[in-house]
């Protein structure tokens, strides 16, 4: 299933014009705070008529400003998932997913309120109500209502923004498991280098309602943002190799590497990202000894830029990976950093992000 958007908006001062698509999977429209990503949303979700343009899903014209075609929000069928999880407060968590269920008709299949209640962990929360829940708890009873409604695509504006750390946490599983195990795009909401990096195929940044980059999370999120004003460092897709169950450390395998990572709850076999942050990044000129650092990767050096106030990003190549660093200028001058040569990269293993 296929997603099209060429849009043209103006709401004030503020002008959008965006031009993207999508296929299966998870896409992350990415970018700072007022960038335009709601906006856009709002427009494919039919929440908001744009000004000119088209959005075309799976062949079927939803919008096209000079055909006059404009398809009321309640005839897309989407799923729609705000960052507040806006539940009724006088229904219980049954009623609030029967209401969403109730927008799929009558054929709705009862093993499909099974499966949801099940992937969102939710089935022991029934008879409860709203005001009893936890943050993460009514978002992913929002999240189920959504999919109640047999929506042909998700959207998924932020739905993480208002959670503590610990409850996204808690829901960041329950999100991996809807782009893994249902046949259902998402077009998802972020300005989050570590969700982008965790659940994303696709990332689309957007800077000034503009679309600054797009591409595949890892080609994405590697190196610098500078739409988002973030360092976003490496993204690398690898599998599970073994796990130490004394020492809670996984082995990672990419192409060409491996990394050891906390194990936090992996299985061997499991397929992953796993996100270095570009600061963490140390290089050595000879591989050093009597460190306590686990990840040690010999690479060579394919570029130096100048990344401002007296810092560098030096991308590596390490087996077939890509790899940044960020170093300062001086640590560049005073080990005679060039493009081609040999150099050692030191990870902490704590740095790394392991989803």
């Amino acid at each position: 299933m296929t997603l099209s958007v060429d849009i043209r908006h103006r709401q004030g001062t503020f002008s959008l014009d965006v031009s993207f698509s999508s296929a299966r999977g998870v896409t992350a429209l990415f970018g700072r705070s007022g960038s335009g990503k709601t906006s856009v949303l709002r427009i494919v979700g039919g929440l908001v008529a744009p000004d000119s343009g088209r959005v075309v899903l799976d062949g079927e014209v939803l919008v096209d400003t000079d055909a006059r075609v404009a398809v009321p929000a309640h005839r897309r069928r989407f799923g729609y998932v705000f960052q507040e999880p806006r539940l009724f407060p006088h229904l219980s968590v049954r009623q609030n997913l029967a209401y969403g269920r109730w927008f799929a008709g009558a054929g709705a299949r009862r093993d499909g309120m099974d499966r949801v209640l099940d992937m969102l962990g939710i089935g022991a929360l029934l008879d409860r109500w709203p005001g009893n829940l936890s943050g993460g708890e009514k978002q992913r009873v929002a999240i189920g209502r959504a999919l109640l409604s047999a929506p042909r695509m998700l959207l998924m504006d932020e739905p993480l923004s208002a959670l503590d750390e610990a409850r996204k946490a808690e829901i960041l599983p329950y999100l991996e498991r809807l782009r893994d195990e249902l046949d259902l795009p998402i077009l998802y909401v972020s300005h989050s280098v570590s969700e982008v990096a965790r659940l994303a195929d696709r990332v689309v940044v957007l800077a000034e309602g503009r679309v600054a980059a797009s591409g595949s999370a890892s080609e994405m999120l590697k190196g610098a943002f500078e739409a988002t004003g973030r360092e976003a460092g490496s993204v690398l897709s690898g599998r599970v190799l073994s796990i130490d169950a004394v020492s809670g450390l996984a082995v990672i395998g990419f192409a060409g590497v491996e990394l050891v990572v906390p194990r936090g709850g992996l299985e061997t076999g499991r397929p992953l990202r796993v996100h270095i942050p570009a600061r963490e990044v140390l290089l050595a000129t000879q591989r050093p000894e009597g460190i306590s650092a686990l990840n040690v990767l010999e690479g060579r050096i394919l570029s130096i830029v100048p990344a401002g106030e007296g810092a560098a990003d030096i991308e590596l190549a390490c087996g077939e990976e890509r790899i940044q660093s960020r170093i300062t200028t001086q640590s560049v001058a005073r080990l005679n950093l060039m493009p081609g040569r040999s150099v050692h990269a030191i990870i902490k293993t704590v740095a790394l992000d392991p989803h």
